[in-house]
């Protein structure tokens, strides 16, 4: 799975410390996150939707794999 987290934050002036203490993760995680390292649980998907006030669309991009 794609997101654009790190671009938002970025546009929000927010530095992943700050994220991370809002949303009551580590930094580590919002790093993760934003390298594509780690998916993330579906109520934190959420709740970093509602943070920037967006739908979890418009952050993370589910791209199904092409089957063979």
């Amino acid at each position: 799975m794609n997101n654009r987290l790190e671009e938002i934050r970025k546009k929000h002036g927010i530095k992943q410390e700050e994220l991370a203490r809002a949303l009551e993760v580590s930094r580590q995680t919002i790093g993760s996150l934003e390298n594509g390292r780690y998916n993330p649980s579906i109520l934190l998907a959420f709740k970093i939707a509602r943070y920037f006030e967006l739908n979890i669309e418009e952050i993370f991009i589910y791209e199904e794999e092409e089957k063979e």
